[in-house]
């Protein structure tokens, strides 16, 4: 790693041996005698670390005017005068690092390296913050990959109207994030978004939780009470993981979304209510239906619009801005002072498959802001899950003398097809050009893979 150096040292003599030492080791290297040449060299071109000799009688001007006018340059403080109160001074005035004279060259590389793996951790930090905020989104959701380019575009206009709504895609790819926006760019917003998980109950609960009940319907009904349908009355009822719905529940569910009125449990009176249903689920219904599990009329009554999730391994660089967004988020929940994520940590974060999708890279991204001991989080910080040397393509994969550790044909060509796909954005027609086959057959492919990875046979 090299880089532009600024040289700030009175002594000329000393100066020119500095210069030439760091030549040697790849740094691009200016050379100032005093202040005034210091600021007009960084006037003219802004180099990327700063190495000034500073004496007590002159103060740290250099250091103030450096971090108020580019504070994104480090400067690292080299005198003769080693004091704990210049040092201190000097760190207050916005140094990177002090060292007192005389100073070691290996120690001084090893600073001056430390320094500018700094600045550039702040210019990856402050491009991902840019393009983090000039990324398009809905809602809450962010990314700016072809995918999720073809879900905003779709969001939009399923907003607007009050139909029925399911939304698939595996586990974790923030199916309820989507409902939530959906409602909230409807013209239901100002009324009640409810959520309930219905695999989070036993049925006779989840059936009270729902429609409500009146006062001794049932052992400890010691008081009526107003069920979600109701409660959500001019806005959006949300129905999470609809598929473990036990089927007795599902048929007075079909009727309430038939009839538009719900009867309380132990109640002889119905009640009206307008409510959208969105309904989420990572399971596949049509073959739960086919196996009976699942009612096919209510599956119609809900499948009005489908919206599908892609997952994170389809959407590209979005991994790494939504990295950064949780970063930023928990770095200022827990009070750290991360900043970014090193060249390898971004590299085994692009790499790997992410099965459990967009929860699975916040909570691993919360590992590493709690594990982190510096401003940068390293590949250390990350699960030991996450590749550590990964080949950017099957086709480079060491040679081994165990054919039982071989990838098989088809696993190198899905590992391909998938890399290509994400180095795509997630853009299939792109991808299938650059494979050099028919959109149709990378569909079909791709379909096959998803299939496979939920555990089923490919249609």
């Amino acid at each position: 790693m090299s880089g532009q150096l600024l040289l700030v040292e009175d002594d000329r003599a000393l100066a020119s041996s500095l210069a030439e030492t760091f030549s040697r080791r790849g740094w691009e290297v200016a050379v100032a005698h005093g202040m005034a040449e210091a600021l007009a060299s960084l006037q003219r071109e802004q180099p990327d670390v700063v190495c000034a000799d500073i004496r007590p009688d002159r103060g740290l001007g250099l250091c103030e005017e450096v971090s108020a006018r580019w504070p994104r340059v480090p400067v690292v403080v080299v005198t003769a005068f080693g004091s704990m109160e210049l040092a201190v001074e000097a760190l207050r005035a916005g140094a990177f690092d002090f060292l007192t004279k005389p100073v070691d060259i290996e120690v001084l590389q090893l600073t001056l390296k430390r320094a500018l793996r700094h600045r550039r951790l702040l210019q990856e930090v402050r491009e991902l913050r840019r393009r983090v905020r000039g990324a398009r989104g809905f809602g809450d959701l962010l990314g700016q990959s072809e995918p999720m380019r073809e879900l905003y575009a779709m969001l939009e206009r399923v907003a607007a109207v009050p139909s029925s709504v399911l939304i698939t895609g595996e586990s974790g790819t923030g199916k309820e994030l989507v409902a939530r926006a959906l409602h909230d760019k409807s013209p239901r917003a100002r009324r009640a978004f409810v959520p309930i998980n219905c695999a989070a109950m036993p049925e006779q609960l989840l059936e009270s939780e729902l429609f409500g009940h009146v006062k001794g319907a049932f052992t400890d009904a010691r008081a009526d009470r107003t069920g979600l349908f109701v409660q959500a009355d001019g806005g959006t009822l949300f129905l999470d993981e609809i598929g473990d719905m036990p089927l007795g529940l599902q048929a007075k569910l079909l009727r309430v979304l038939e009839d538009r009125r719900v009867r309380p449990v132990g109640g002889d009176r119905e009640v009206g209510v307008d409510v959208r249903v969105v309904a989420a689920t990572h399971q596949d219904l049509e073959r739960a239906a086919e196996e009976g599990r699942f009612r096919s009329d209510l599956l119609y009554r809900l499948d009005v619009i489908r919206v599908e999730l892609p997952p994170l391994r389809e959407r590209g660089g979005d991994v790494l801005l939504l990295a950064q967004r949780f970063l930023d988020e928990l770095a200022t929940r827990f009070d750290k002072p991360v900043q970014g994520f090193s060249d390898a940590a971004l590299r085994r974060m692009a790499e790997y498959a992410w099965p459990g999708n967009v929860r699975e890279l916040r909570n691993c991204v919360e590992r590493a802001v709690v594990l982190c001991a510096g401003d940068e989080i390293g590949p250390d910080d990350l699960p030991r899950r996450l590749p550590r040397s990964t080949p950017r393509s099957p086709l480079l994969t060491p040679v081994v003398d165990d054919p039982r550790v071989l990838p098989s044909l088809a696993e190198v060509e899905r590992g391909h097809i998938e890399r290509v796909v994400a180095a795509c954005g997630g853009n299939r027609g792109e991808a299938a050009q650059v494979l050099g086959i028919d959109r149709k057959t990378l569909y079909r492919k791709l379909e096959g893979y998803k299939a496979a990875t939920a555990g089923l046979e490919p249609t």
